[in-house]
């Protein structure tokens, strides 16, 4: 009994997940290829359910989305391939939720990845030579692509073909692939690291925007209706205001509120029992978390408000500065916690007012030359 049950295992590891434990897996030409662990099916329902799935479902960003749509009615009429499109700005303002929308509007396949995923030439031609007729192509963080891959990747979006070099020395030749016309849609949050060549060769390039309170309501509202849970006006309040101007952010406290509300008041979301739990999680009513206020306690305790480098800073709080300054400054900037100048970052009269600090009222710094 022990040897057949042996032997149904044995039989049953004799596959791919077999050829993983001593090197490199083999996979067929039709198998798919995954560079990233993908979750489980009820988190990725969740995540998918809370996404937008259609332009009429998609709040705010009006400007952005009015002009996606004229774009994607355009091009299904003519049955060309949408020109690709670029959208840029902080993380979780819904740019993925939008390639996947373009993709749905035009009813074409959706194939997504990032610039990190792709580290060689080949890697980037799988891709593109298993795209479909005008599929959607989703590349996330495209300034982090490799220098060589972006090489290959102008030919493949100017005439839809690629040029590969095969051999090397005197024997290496070139030849030329072609492909099936697509759309590029790559997502970035650092557009300035993004090359010449590359930006030039975006057709729709838009920058999208921190959302205000009301239009995160309404997100909050549907996001609670979609996962079955009473949330009236005054706990959608809270949870909007508390957001800091971010999709993500307003749907991760919702989660959060509601858990708490499950376990300490019977399941019941309302304005006191939200404040209550965004309270314990140490986000204060301006949205700002622990790392925020101390980010503005160092710079006016330790460094008399400034102005001060962010190096110094970066360093003090342990933590790298890109996160500082991709993550945590953008919205300090926009509220007006902070000022960024040539010398360095300084804390303002509202940062001081908002963690209980006097301003210190001195002498105005000289200027340098005087007329005297």
């Amino acid at each position: 009994m022990v040897d057949s049950e042996r032997k149904s295992v044995d039989n049953q590891d004799d596959g791919e997940d077999l050829e993983t434990w001593g090197g490199v897996p083999s996979f067929s030409e039709d198998a798919p290829r995954t560079s990233s662990p993908q979750p489980s099916d009820d988190e990725e329902s969740l995540v998918v359910s809370l996404r937008p799935s259609r332009f009429d479902e998609y709040v705010g960003q009006e400007h952005v989305r009015s002009n996606l749509q004229i774009a994607c009615n355009a091009s299904k009429r003519r049955g060309e391939p949408l020109d690709h499109v670029l959208l840029h700005g902080p993380p979780g303002l819904g740019k993925t939720s939008l390639a996947r929308i373009i993709s749905s509007e035009l009813g074409v396949g959706f194939k997504g990845t990032s610039g990190p995923a792709i580290e060689r030439p080949g890697d980037l031609a799988a891709i593109l030579t298993s795209l479909a007729d005008r599929d959607v192509l989703f590349i996330d963080e495209i300034h982090r692509l490799p220098r060589v891959v972006e090489e290959v990747l102008y030919p493949g979006m100017e005439d839809f073909e690629l040029d590969i070099i095969i051999g090397q020395g005197p024997s290496a030749r070139s030849i030329k692939i072609p492909i099936r016309p697509f759309t590029l849609v790559g997502a970035t949050t650092r557009s300035g690291m993004l090359t010449s060549p590359l930006r030039d060769r975006f057709g729709i390039v838009h920058r999208l925007d921190f959302y205000s309170h009301e239009e995160l309501h309404r997100i909050v509202k549907r996001s609670a209706s979609i996962l079955g849970v009473g949330c009236d006006d005054g706990a959608a309040a809270e949870i909007a205001s508390r957001s800091r101007g971010t999709p993500r952010i307003a749907n991760r406290l919702l989660k959060r509120v509601r858990d708490y509300a499950e376990e300490c008041s019977g399941g019941s979301m309302t304005g006191p029992v939200a404040a209550k739990a965004l309270e314990l999680l140490e986000i204060d009513a301006c949205g700002l978390d622990r790392t925020d206020r101390a980010f503005l306690s160092l710079i006016i305790d330790k460094f008399e408000g400034g102005p001060v480098g962010i190096e110094t800073v970066a360093a003090a709080l342990g933590e790298d500065r890109e996160t500082l300054e991709d993550v945590f400054e953008p919205f300090l900037l926009q509220e007006g916690f902070l000022a960024r100048t040539k010398r360095g970052r300084e804390a303002t009269e509202r940062a001081y007012k908002h963690l209980g600090r006097v301003m210190p009222v001195g002498e105005t710094q000289r200027p340098l030359f005087s007329k005297d």
